[in-house]
Protein backbone atom coordinates (compact mmCIF):
# COMPACT_ATOMS: atom_id res chain seq x y z
CA UNK A 1 0.00 0.00 0.00
CA UNK A 2 1.60 3.31 -1.02
CA UNK A 3 2.26 5.96 1.67
CA UNK A 4 0.27 9.22 1.64
CA UNK A 5 2.00 12.15 -0.06
CA UNK A 6 2.66 13.88 3.26
CA UNK A 7 4.63 10.98 4.73
CA UNK A 8 8.28 10.81 3.60
CA UNK A 9 9.62 7.50 2.34
CA UNK A 10 12.49 5.60 3.95
CA UNK A 11 14.76 6.74 1.11
CA UNK A 12 13.88 10.38 1.79
CA UNK A 13 14.58 10.00 5.51
CA UNK A 14 17.92 8.38 4.75
CA UNK A 15 18.86 11.38 2.64
CA UNK A 16 18.42 13.70 5.68
CA UNK A 17 19.93 11.93 8.70
CA UNK A 18 19.05 13.22 12.20
CA UNK A 19 22.14 14.72 13.90
CA UNK A 20 23.55 12.68 16.73
CA UNK A 21 23.48 14.11 20.27
CA UNK A 22 26.52 12.08 21.33
CA UNK A 23 29.06 14.93 20.88
CA UNK A 24 27.07 17.02 23.37
CA UNK A 25 27.01 14.16 25.85
CA UNK A 26 30.73 13.52 25.53
CA UNK A 27 31.78 17.23 25.50
CA UNK A 28 30.02 18.93 28.38
CA UNK A 29 29.81 22.39 26.88
CA UNK A 30 29.79 25.28 29.40
CA UNK A 31 27.18 28.00 29.11
CA UNK A 32 30.00 30.52 28.91
CA UNK A 33 31.28 28.79 25.74
CA UNK A 34 27.91 29.20 24.05
CA UNK A 35 27.31 32.73 25.44
CA UNK A 36 30.57 34.74 25.61
CA UNK A 37 28.91 37.56 27.58
CA UNK A 38 28.45 35.15 30.48
CA UNK A 39 32.18 34.51 30.38
CA UNK A 40 32.85 38.25 30.71
CA UNK A 41 30.43 38.50 33.64
CA UNK A 42 32.03 35.52 35.38
CA UNK A 43 35.47 37.02 34.87
CA UNK A 44 34.33 40.36 36.24
CA UNK A 45 32.92 38.59 39.30
CA UNK A 46 36.22 36.76 39.83
CA UNK A 47 38.19 39.99 39.53
CA UNK A 48 35.84 41.69 41.98
CA UNK A 49 36.31 38.90 44.49
CA UNK A 50 40.08 39.02 44.06
CA UNK A 51 40.09 42.80 44.52
CA UNK A 52 37.94 42.53 47.64
CA UNK A 53 40.27 39.86 49.03
CA UNK A 54 43.37 41.98 48.37
CA UNK A 55 41.69 45.05 49.88
CA UNK A 56 40.77 43.07 52.98
CA UNK A 57 44.37 41.90 53.31
CA UNK A 58 45.70 45.44 52.92
CA UNK A 59 43.16 46.71 55.46
CA UNK A 60 44.12 44.05 58.00
CA UNK A 61 47.82 44.86 57.48
CA UNK A 62 47.21 48.59 57.91
CA UNK A 63 45.19 48.05 61.08
CA UNK A 64 47.92 45.82 62.47
CA UNK A 65 50.62 48.40 61.75
CA UNK A 66 48.58 51.22 63.25
CA UNK A 67 47.93 49.11 66.32
CA UNK A 68 44.20 49.64 66.63
CA UNK A 69 42.38 52.95 66.85
CA UNK A 70 40.31 53.73 69.91
CA UNK A 71 37.25 55.90 69.26
CA UNK A 72 37.71 59.58 70.13
CA UNK A 73 41.41 59.16 70.85
CA UNK A 74 44.02 61.48 69.29
CA UNK A 75 44.77 58.71 66.79
CA UNK A 76 41.08 58.58 65.88
CA UNK A 77 40.90 62.32 65.20
CA UNK A 78 44.13 62.20 63.22
CA UNK A 79 42.71 59.39 61.06
CA UNK A 80 39.48 61.32 60.45
CA UNK A 81 41.47 64.45 59.59
CA UNK A 82 43.51 62.54 57.03
CA UNK A 83 40.36 60.90 55.67
CA UNK A 84 38.76 64.31 55.25
CA UNK A 85 41.82 65.61 53.44
CA UNK A 86 41.76 62.65 51.05
CA UNK A 87 38.01 63.04 50.49
CA UNK A 88 38.34 66.68 49.44
CA UNK A 89 41.76 66.67 47.81
CA UNK A 90 42.71 66.43 44.16
CA UNK A 91 45.73 64.38 43.12
CA UNK A 92 47.14 66.08 40.00
CA UNK A 93 50.52 64.40 40.38
CA UNK A 94 49.24 60.81 40.25
CA UNK A 95 49.78 59.18 36.85
CA UNK A 96 50.74 62.59 35.50
CA UNK A 97 47.38 63.10 33.78
CA UNK A 98 44.98 62.03 36.50
CA UNK A 99 43.04 65.13 37.34
CA UNK A 100 41.44 64.49 40.68
CA UNK A 101 39.15 62.76 43.06
CA UNK A 102 36.39 65.20 43.92
CA UNK A 103 36.77 68.98 43.77
CA UNK A 104 39.09 69.19 40.79
CA UNK A 105 37.06 66.57 38.96
CA UNK A 106 34.27 69.16 38.79
CA UNK A 107 36.53 72.17 38.07
CA UNK A 108 35.05 72.61 34.54
CA UNK A 109 31.58 72.95 36.11
CA UNK A 110 32.90 75.34 38.74
CA UNK A 111 34.64 77.45 36.11
CA UNK A 112 31.47 77.96 34.07
CA UNK A 113 29.38 78.52 37.20
CA UNK A 114 31.68 81.30 38.45
CA UNK A 115 31.87 83.05 35.09
CA UNK A 116 28.10 82.95 34.61
CA UNK A 117 27.56 84.27 38.13
CA UNK A 118 29.76 87.28 37.37
CA UNK A 119 28.40 87.80 33.82
CA UNK A 120 25.12 85.91 33.08
CA UNK A 121 25.28 86.97 29.40
CA UNK A 122 28.76 85.59 28.81
CA UNK A 123 27.56 82.14 27.72
CA UNK A 124 24.13 80.84 26.68
CA UNK A 125 24.70 77.43 28.21
CA UNK A 126 27.29 75.12 29.75
CA UNK A 127 28.05 73.18 26.56
CA UNK A 128 28.58 76.38 24.62
CA UNK A 129 30.82 77.67 27.42
CA UNK A 130 33.07 74.59 27.40
CA UNK A 131 33.20 74.66 23.61
CA UNK A 132 34.26 78.31 23.52
CA UNK A 133 36.77 77.95 26.38
CA UNK A 134 38.25 74.80 24.86
CA UNK A 135 38.59 76.44 21.45
CA UNK A 136 40.24 79.55 22.87
CA UNK A 137 42.34 78.10 25.71
CA UNK A 138 42.44 74.33 25.19
CA UNK A 139 41.97 71.68 27.87
CA UNK A 140 44.14 73.68 30.26
CA UNK A 141 41.66 76.54 30.02
CA UNK A 142 38.77 74.26 30.95
CA UNK A 143 40.71 73.19 34.07
CA UNK A 144 41.45 76.79 35.13
CA UNK A 145 41.55 77.01 38.92
CA UNK A 146 42.42 73.40 39.75
CA UNK A 147 45.63 74.36 41.60
CA UNK A 148 44.12 76.64 44.29
CA UNK A 149 41.27 74.14 44.51
CA UNK A 150 43.79 71.43 45.34
CA UNK A 151 45.47 73.35 48.15
CA UNK A 152 42.41 75.11 49.51
CA UNK A 153 40.06 72.17 49.71
CA UNK A 154 42.77 69.88 51.04
CA UNK A 155 43.13 72.17 54.06
CA UNK A 156 39.41 72.73 54.37
CA UNK A 157 38.56 69.03 54.16
CA UNK A 158 41.07 68.14 56.87
CA UNK A 159 39.71 70.73 59.31
CA UNK A 160 36.08 70.09 58.38
CA UNK A 161 35.87 66.32 58.78
CA UNK A 162 38.35 65.98 61.62
CA UNK A 163 36.84 69.00 63.36
CA UNK A 164 33.31 67.65 62.95
CA UNK A 165 34.19 64.42 64.73
CA UNK A 166 35.86 66.42 67.53
CA UNK A 167 33.07 68.96 68.03
CA UNK A 168 30.31 66.35 67.76
CA UNK A 169 31.87 64.45 70.66
CA UNK A 170 32.51 67.73 72.52
CA UNK A 171 28.85 68.81 72.37
CA UNK A 172 27.64 65.31 73.23
CA UNK A 173 29.75 65.38 76.38
CA UNK A 174 28.41 68.84 77.26
CA UNK A 175 24.79 67.72 76.97
CA UNK A 176 25.13 64.25 78.44
CA UNK A 177 23.94 60.98 76.85
CA UNK A 178 20.17 61.46 77.16
CA UNK A 179 19.98 65.03 75.86
CA UNK A 180 22.63 64.36 73.20
CA UNK A 181 20.43 61.63 71.70
CA UNK A 182 17.24 63.65 72.06
CA UNK A 183 18.76 66.71 70.37
CA UNK A 184 21.15 64.87 68.06
CA UNK A 185 20.23 67.00 65.02
CA UNK A 186 21.27 70.12 66.95
CA UNK A 187 24.51 68.36 67.87
CA UNK A 188 25.17 67.67 64.17
CA UNK A 189 24.42 71.30 63.30
CA UNK A 190 26.58 72.79 66.07
CA UNK A 191 29.48 70.41 65.47
CA UNK A 192 29.58 71.02 61.72
CA UNK A 193 29.24 74.82 62.11
CA UNK A 194 32.14 74.94 64.58
CA UNK A 195 34.36 72.85 62.33
CA UNK A 196 33.55 74.88 59.23
CA UNK A 197 34.21 78.19 60.98
CA UNK A 198 37.84 77.14 61.42
CA UNK A 199 38.14 75.36 58.08
CA UNK A 200 37.13 78.46 56.12
CA UNK A 201 39.98 80.50 57.58
CA UNK A 202 42.32 77.99 55.92
CA UNK A 203 40.31 77.92 52.68
CA UNK A 204 39.72 81.65 52.11
CA UNK A 205 43.11 82.70 50.62
CA UNK A 206 42.98 79.89 48.05
CA UNK A 207 39.33 80.59 47.27
CA UNK A 208 40.21 84.23 46.55
CA UNK A 209 42.88 83.15 44.05
CA UNK A 210 40.60 80.54 42.44
CA UNK A 211 37.72 82.93 41.89
CA UNK A 212 39.96 85.61 40.36
CA UNK A 213 41.59 83.04 38.08
CA UNK A 214 38.23 81.70 36.91
CA UNK A 215 36.40 85.00 36.44
CA UNK A 216 39.03 86.90 34.45
CA UNK A 217 39.81 86.22 30.80
CA UNK A 218 42.66 85.45 30.44
CA UNK A 219 43.18 84.20 34.03
CA UNK A 220 44.65 86.83 36.34
CA UNK A 221 47.30 84.46 37.73
CA UNK A 222 49.32 81.58 36.33
CA UNK A 223 49.65 79.71 39.63
CA UNK A 224 48.32 79.52 43.17
CA UNK A 225 51.25 80.94 45.07
CA UNK A 226 52.04 83.57 42.47
CA UNK A 227 48.41 84.65 42.85
CA UNK A 228 48.71 84.84 46.64
CA UNK A 229 51.93 86.83 46.32
CA UNK A 230 50.33 89.23 43.84
CA UNK A 231 47.26 89.87 46.00
CA UNK A 232 49.34 90.40 49.15
CA UNK A 233 51.68 92.75 47.26
CA UNK A 234 48.81 94.94 46.01
CA UNK A 235 46.25 94.69 48.81
CA UNK A 236 48.03 93.26 51.82
CA UNK A 237 47.02 90.09 53.68
CA UNK A 238 43.51 91.50 54.07
CA UNK A 239 43.09 91.10 50.31
CA UNK A 240 43.14 87.34 50.74
CA UNK A 241 40.24 87.56 53.18
CA UNK A 242 37.97 89.91 51.27
CA UNK A 243 35.46 87.15 50.87
CA UNK A 244 35.74 85.60 54.36
CA UNK A 245 32.39 86.82 55.71
CA UNK A 246 30.40 85.75 52.65
CA UNK A 247 32.47 82.56 52.58
CA UNK A 248 31.30 81.87 56.14
CA UNK A 249 27.82 82.81 54.97
CA UNK A 250 28.05 80.25 52.19
CA UNK A 251 30.07 77.45 53.74
CA UNK A 252 28.69 77.31 57.30
CA UNK A 253 25.03 76.82 56.25
CA UNK A 254 26.30 74.50 53.51
CA UNK A 255 28.27 72.35 55.94
CA UNK A 256 25.51 72.35 58.55
CA UNK A 257 23.11 71.06 55.93
CA UNK A 258 25.74 68.66 54.57
CA UNK A 259 26.43 66.88 57.84
CA UNK A 260 23.01 67.07 59.50
CA UNK A 261 21.10 65.98 56.39
CA UNK A 262 23.65 63.25 55.66
CA UNK A 263 23.29 61.78 59.15
CA UNK A 264 19.50 62.04 58.93
CA UNK A 265 19.25 60.51 55.45
CA UNK A 266 21.57 57.63 56.36
CA UNK A 267 19.47 56.95 59.49
CA UNK A 268 16.34 56.91 57.31
CA UNK A 269 17.92 54.51 54.81
CA UNK A 270 18.96 52.03 57.49
CA UNK A 271 15.56 52.33 59.19
CA UNK A 272 13.90 51.54 55.86
CA UNK A 273 16.14 48.57 55.04
CA UNK A 274 15.52 45.24 56.76
CA UNK A 275 17.87 44.38 59.61
CA UNK A 276 20.48 46.58 61.27
CA UNK A 277 23.44 48.50 59.92
CA UNK A 278 25.80 45.82 61.23
CA UNK A 279 24.01 43.22 59.04
CA UNK A 280 25.37 44.89 55.90
CA UNK A 281 28.86 44.51 54.50
CA UNK A 282 31.44 47.19 53.83
CA UNK A 283 30.43 47.67 50.19
CA UNK A 284 26.76 48.15 51.08
CA UNK A 285 27.62 50.61 53.84
CA UNK A 286 29.76 52.74 51.55
CA UNK A 287 26.94 52.61 48.98
CA UNK A 288 24.59 54.04 51.59
CA UNK A 289 27.20 56.71 52.35
CA UNK A 290 27.31 57.73 48.68
CA UNK A 291 23.51 57.87 48.37
CA UNK A 292 23.16 59.86 51.58
CA UNK A 293 25.94 62.20 50.49
CA UNK A 294 24.39 62.84 47.08
CA UNK A 295 21.01 63.74 48.56
CA UNK A 296 22.68 65.92 51.18
CA UNK A 297 24.68 67.66 48.45
CA UNK A 298 21.55 68.68 46.56
CA UNK A 299 20.12 70.28 49.71
CA UNK A 300 23.47 71.98 50.41
CA UNK A 301 23.59 73.54 46.95
CA UNK A 302 20.16 75.10 47.31
CA UNK A 303 20.75 76.47 50.83
CA UNK A 304 24.14 78.02 50.12
CA UNK A 305 23.76 79.21 46.51
CA UNK A 306 22.94 82.92 47.09
CA UNK A 307 26.05 83.27 49.26
CA UNK A 308 28.09 81.44 46.61
CA UNK A 309 27.02 84.01 44.01
CA UNK A 310 27.91 86.81 46.42
CA UNK A 311 31.41 85.37 47.02
CA UNK A 312 32.07 85.38 43.28
CA UNK A 313 30.80 88.95 42.95
CA UNK A 314 32.73 90.27 45.95
CA UNK A 315 36.03 88.83 44.77
CA UNK A 316 35.67 90.57 41.40
CA UNK A 317 33.52 93.67 41.96
CA UNK A 318 34.36 94.93 45.43
CA UNK A 319 35.95 98.39 45.33
CA UNK A 320 39.14 99.11 47.34
CA UNK A 321 38.22 100.32 50.83
CA UNK A 322 34.55 99.39 50.41
CA UNK A 323 33.10 97.62 53.46
CA UNK A 324 31.61 94.14 53.15
CA UNK A 325 28.15 95.37 54.09
CA UNK A 326 28.19 98.20 51.55
CA UNK A 327 29.48 95.88 48.80
CA UNK A 328 26.84 93.24 49.52
CA UNK A 329 24.09 95.88 49.51
CA UNK A 330 25.28 97.40 46.23
CA UNK A 331 25.68 94.06 44.45
CA UNK A 332 22.28 92.84 45.71
CA UNK A 333 20.62 95.90 44.18
CA UNK A 334 22.51 95.42 40.91
CA UNK A 335 21.63 91.76 40.34
CA UNK A 336 18.31 91.53 42.19
CA UNK A 337 16.82 88.47 43.90
CA UNK A 338 16.77 86.45 40.68
CA UNK A 339 20.46 87.11 40.10
CA UNK A 340 21.30 85.39 43.38
CA UNK A 341 20.23 82.09 41.79
CA UNK A 342 22.32 82.28 38.60
CA UNK A 343 24.01 78.95 37.90
CA UNK A 344 21.96 76.92 40.41
CA UNK A 345 21.25 73.87 38.15
CA UNK A 346 24.96 73.45 37.40
CA UNK A 347 25.81 73.77 41.08
CA UNK A 348 23.22 71.15 42.07
CA UNK A 349 24.84 68.60 39.74
CA UNK A 350 28.33 69.63 40.85
CA UNK A 351 27.69 69.65 44.61
CA UNK A 352 25.53 66.51 44.59
CA UNK A 353 28.25 64.51 42.84
CA UNK A 354 30.98 66.12 44.89
CA UNK A 355 29.35 65.47 48.27
CA UNK A 356 28.42 61.89 47.40
CA UNK A 357 32.02 61.13 46.39
CA UNK A 358 33.40 62.83 49.50
CA UNK A 359 31.33 60.73 51.87
CA UNK A 360 32.14 57.60 49.88
CA UNK A 361 35.89 58.26 50.14
CA UNK A 362 35.77 59.39 53.76
CA UNK A 363 33.80 56.41 55.03
CA UNK A 364 35.80 53.98 52.89
CA UNK A 365 38.96 55.35 54.51
CA UNK A 366 37.48 54.95 58.00
CA UNK A 367 36.36 51.39 57.27
CA UNK A 368 39.81 50.57 55.85
CA UNK A 369 41.33 51.38 59.25
CA UNK A 370 38.70 49.45 61.18
CA UNK A 371 36.49 52.39 62.15
CA UNK A 372 32.70 52.46 61.73
CA UNK A 373 31.19 54.40 58.85
CA UNK A 374 29.39 57.65 59.66
CA UNK A 375 25.71 57.68 60.57
CA UNK A 376 23.10 54.99 60.95
CA UNK A 377 24.08 54.13 64.51
CA UNK A 378 21.25 52.93 66.73
CA UNK A 379 20.81 53.01 70.48
CA UNK A 380 23.07 50.37 72.06
CA UNK A 381 20.88 47.55 73.42
CA UNK A 382 22.61 47.57 76.81
CA UNK A 383 21.51 51.15 77.53
CA UNK A 384 18.12 52.13 78.84
CA UNK A 385 16.01 54.81 77.20
CA UNK A 386 17.48 57.33 79.65
CA UNK A 387 21.08 56.43 78.82
CA UNK A 388 21.31 56.88 75.10
CA UNK A 389 24.20 58.17 73.03
CA UNK A 390 24.30 59.68 69.58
Amino acid sequence: MPLPFWCPSQQALAAFPIPSTEPFRRNKTNASDLYPIMSVADRAKELSQEASHELAKASAKAQKEVGGIELYSPKFYATCTLGGLLACVDWPFVDKYLKGLTHTAVTPLDLVKCRRQVDPKLYEGNLEAWKLIGRAEGFRGIMTGWSPTFFGYSAQGAFKYGGYEFFKKFYCDLLGPEKAYKYKTWVYLAGSASAEFIADVALCPFEAVKVRMQTTIPPAFTGTFSGISSIVGKEGVAGLYKGLYPLWGRQIPYTMMKFASFETVVDMIYNYLPGKKSDYGKLAQTGVSFAGGYIAGILCAIVSHPADVMVSKLNTNRAPGESSGAAVSRISKDIGFRGLWNGLPVRIVMIGTLTGLQWLIYDSFKIFFGLPSTGGDVKPPQLTSKETTV
